[in-house]
């Protein structure tokens, strides 16, 4: 009998072993389906039957200073969020910043139903809406029965 023990949620374990080979092998594109936890920007992806939608949360961004590309079936966000510098004098302390500072890309791997053609991106409130169209072939189609 083995002494190595899977826990009852096997995908969690998945999840942690993706992480892992994340930080060994540093950033690559992550699928619709999985997350590297600690990625920035966070996302939420969904789909509608027409399109892919997809919210990346990154507030105090200057909208110029994004870039939002896709190619060959990769979305890229990249973009750089610049430090904020609080009034403080000089005898003040930082004990704890989280706040992330700095460049950062994010690649997010599509679906091969999805369209380049037909993506549209929108910055409001600190979150960056992505719709990208789904191709015509691959939406549902009603059949009449007869």
């Amino acid at each position: 009998m083995s002494d190595f023990y899977f826990g009852t949620d096997l995908f969690s374990e998945f999840d942690r072993l993706q992480r892992q080979m994340a930080n060994l092998f540093g950033t690559f594109p992550s699928s619709l389906r999985a997350s590297r936890f600690g990625a920035f920007p966070p996302v939420n992806i969904g789909a509608t039957d027409d399109s892919i939608e997809i919210v990346a949360f990154a507030p105090g961004i200057n909208a110029a200073e994004l870039d939002v590309s896709i190619d060959k079936g990769l979305l890229t966000i990249s973009g750089e969020r610049k430090p904020v510098q609080p009034d403080t004098s000089e005898d003040t302390r930082v004990y704890a910043q989280e706040r992330f500072t700095g460049a950062f890309r994010r690649v997010i791997e599509l679906p091969e139903n999805a369209d380049p053609d037909k993506g549209q991106a929108r910055y409001e409130n600190g979150c960056l809406s992505i719709a990208i169209g789904k191709r015509e072939s691959s939406k549902p189609r009603a059949i009449t029965v007869q």
